[in-house]
């Protein structure tokens, strides 16, 4: 038995990235965020779909092609399509987010 919560150091210079199973067609981890974001020029464009889950803390992220802005709470999920260009733009500095993040191959 595991605990999404566990293991997780109170000082984090870079995301903290765990494989929580990995199989065939799916990918699921714990991603730990505390201030961090992913580079102003810099877009995720994944060959996958993505579902993502806000446990804990507050995040914002922001689609390529709109421009979109989502803040999210702990309880906030979203299913970001293959091919949709994302980005963190910003995570609660003072304490951690953490994220359940689904990757769903085809």
């Amino acid at each position: 038995m595991n605990n999404i919560f566990a293991n997780i150091p109170t000082e984090l210079p870079e995301e903290l990235f765990t494989s929580l199973l990995k199989r065939d067609n799916v990918h699921i981890e714990r991603i730990v965020s505390q201030g961090h974001s992913t580079p102003i020029e810099q877009w995720y464009d994944q060959a996958w779909d993505e579902w993502v889950l806000v446990l804990e803390g507050h995040a914002v992220l922001v689609y390529e092609q709109n421009l979109q802005k989502l803040s999210m709470v702990a309880g906030d999920s979203v299913f970001i399509p293959a091919h949709t260009k994302h980005r963190v733009e910003w995570t609660v500095p003072d304490i951690q987010t953490i994220w359940l993040a689904v990757h769903l191959y085809h």
